[in-house]
């Protein structure tokens, strides 16, 4: 009588899928606790990152050190600039979801800003050169999207303990703290909902490049100057 010997199945799908799972797991933790990959929608912060970048965001960048004047900053605008749910259900609320932690498109929810008033700060618009001031001192802001004005919008605002008042770059391209003076928080952010710093551009592979601290956080006023 004849034998046959009998073959061991392949199992080489099992090693790629654990893989995988462990991969994604990995990636979820260092997203989570360190590093984090966004996707840029819109003008607003041009021309430092333009539509359809994707950056790297540190989220131990403030874990040492305080946030500053000058400083760019990934937030949660729940509550302050967006509702606090989408109102779309939770299957499109989690295809969403998905497709921004792959980097595939921007959050409703999710923003980037300009730091340019921390707790303490008087911030107006303008003085008589048309310039921003932040505690009667004029604000030099050479990111400012050649072209536009500091702000189109007058306002007057002292940021509450806590809070930051945020705008873009691209002025008049950009929803900002400016446009939220009448509602809730009056358009200031709470320092609990930054998530981040953004480090680097990584998508498109030709914008390449690290993004260091503004000169202008290096060198912050002092309240009351």
């Amino acid at each position: 009588m004849e034998t046959s010997e009998r073959r061991p199945r392949k199992q080489g799908w099992r090693f790629v899928l654990l893989a995988l799972v462990l991969a994604i797991a990995i990636s979820g933790l260092v997203r989570s606790l360190w590093l984090d990959v966004y996707y840029i929608p819109s003008e607003s912060m041009e021309p430092l990152l333009g539509a359809g970048d994707r950056i790297l965001v540190s989220r131990t960048a403030y874990s040492s050190e305080p946030i500053r004047r000058g400083d760019v900053v990934v937030f949660d605008g729940r509550g302050s600039f967006a509702p606090l749910s989408s109102g779309k259900g939770p299957f499109v609320d989690a295809v969403s979801a998905a497709s921004q932690w792959f980097g595939l498109t921007g959050s409703d929810t999710t923003y980037v800003k300009r730091v340019i008033g921390v707790a303490g700060d008087r911030v107006q618009c303008c003085d008589t050169n048309g310039l921003l001031t932040v505690n009667g001192q004029p604000l030099e802001e050479p990111y400012v999207y050649q072209g536009d004005e500091p702000s189109k919008q007058k306002f007057d605002v002292v940021v509450p303990e806590g809070r930051l008042w945020l705008m873009g770059d691209h002025r008049s391209r950009s929803a900002d703290s400016r446009g939220l003076l009448g509602a809730p928080g009056g358009g200031m952010v709470p320092t609990e909902r930054v998530i981040g710093r953004p480090v680097q551009i990584i998508w498109p592979l030709d914008r390449f490049a690290e993004m260091p601290r503004s000169t202008q956080a290096e060198t912050p006023l002092k309240n009351g100057q």
